[in-house]
This record gives structure tokens, sequence and C-alpha cells, in this order.
């Protein structure tokens, strides 16, 4: 009798896509974390705009930012020129890590990012200057760490990612008066501003930004 076909072998799990790169996602997590902790006192003790040489009427400090009671209106109050720095930086990351090879989707290793020095003029071109530090372990502490160290400690950031955007999200929708078992009885500041709109009222000089303005995010999107 002939014999039954053989099966093909099984095609390897595809990781979520939230698994992706935690040393990409740890920059994102950093502004949310830095309003947070500005809301509580702690911030750095020099200007984010204006300075010395800049125009002493609109000159704007972390202080400054540090008295508006709500993260949420931290962040609508962050300068444009700063809300693009960061877009940017973020861009560049992204960028680097969706063109590493593997593909993290298609063989790679979820958590893992590359270097920043391989993907710099010298290396792939993906990055058009020098680099010196890498994103991960810049001064090399871990080098030496076993694989499977190193597989452990991938998947213990993208689970520590995890919890810590559902930490912001919470803090975020509690301070828009949603109810967060754990949370609402802190006493914590209500925003005015739209959580959920990255560039706000004061970034209405950036193209269309004026005419997202005008569409109410509670209304699916109808002009307001």
């Amino acid at each position: 009798a002939a014999s039954a076909p053989a099966r093909p072998p099984p095609r390897p799990s595809r990781p979520a896509t939230s698994a992706r790169s935690s040393a990409v996602a740890a920059p994102a997590r950093l502004e949310p974390s830095a309003r947070v902790a500005e809301s509580n006192g702690i911030h750095f003790p020099w200007d984010i705009k204006g300075g010395i040489l800049g125009d002493a009427a609109t000159a704007l400090s972390y202080g400054d930012l540090s008295a508006i009671p709500a993260p949420v209106d931290q962040w609508a109050a962050v300068p444009t020129a700063g809300k693009l720095q960061i877009l940017g930086t973020i861009a560049v990351l992204e960028f680097v890590g969706e063109t590493m090879e593997p593909h993290y989707m298609r063989g790679g290793k979820p958590g893992f990012y590359p270097s920043l020095k391989d993907a710099a003029g010298g290396g792939k071109g993906n990055i058009p200057h020098p680099v010196p530090l890498d994103l991960y372990d810049p001064f090399g502490f871990f080098e030496g760490d076993s694989e499977e160290k190193k597989a452990r400690g991938r998947n213990v950031e993208i689970n520590n990612g995890r919890a810590a955007m559902l930490g912001i999200f919470g803090l975020i929708c509690a301070s828009k008066g949603l109810i967060v078992p754990g949370l609402d009885s802190l006493g914590i500041a209500q925003a005015t501003a739209e959580p959920m709109s990255y560039f706000g009222p004061n970034d209405a000089g950036l193209p269309f930004v004026e005419n997202m303005l005008k569409f109410d995010i509670a209304s699916f999107g109808q002009p307001q």
C-alpha cells in the first residue's frame, strides 16, 4: 500500500505584533513617564524652550511644565519643536528596527534590537552619520551573557513593557474621569487635553493639524 504523504514541517510561530523590540518601546514610554515624574515635582532645572540665548518672554522651563497638575496637560504644553524631535527620534529607531534582517516577524528574535553602530554610515547605511553608542547595552556590560540569559531578558523586558503601558494608560484613563479600580482613590489630577492626540491646539501651525482639530474623536471623526 502506498504510504501516506509526509506532513509538511510546522511553520515557526510568529510573535504577536506587540512582542516587538522593547528597545524602541522604552524611549516611547519615557515621555509619559517623564510627565508623571514632573507632576510630582521632579524635573530638570533648565528651560525646555528659550534659555539664555532665547526670548525671555516666550521661555518655558521644565518647572513650568511641572506646575501643570495633569501629565496629559503637561504634554499638550510641550513646544511643537520638542514634539517633533521626539517623533523624529522614535521614527528613526522604528526604521532601524523594522529593516533588520531577519525581521522579528519572519524568524528574527522578538525583543531584539539591532546595533545602531552597525546601522550607521559604515554599516547598512540606515543612519546617515556615525553613532558612538548602541541603544541596548551602550557600554557593553552584558556582552558576556549567554544566549539563554539574553533570551530570557528579552522576554522579561517585553512583559515589563506591556505592564508599563497598561499602567500608563490606566493613569491616563483615571485623569479623564474614567473608573479605574485602584486608582480612583489616589486623587489624580483631571486633564483637559485630548490624550489620544499627539498634536494639539498649540501645534496648529503644522500642516494638517488645524484640520485634524476640527474632528471630534469621541464622535468617531464627525466635524465639531
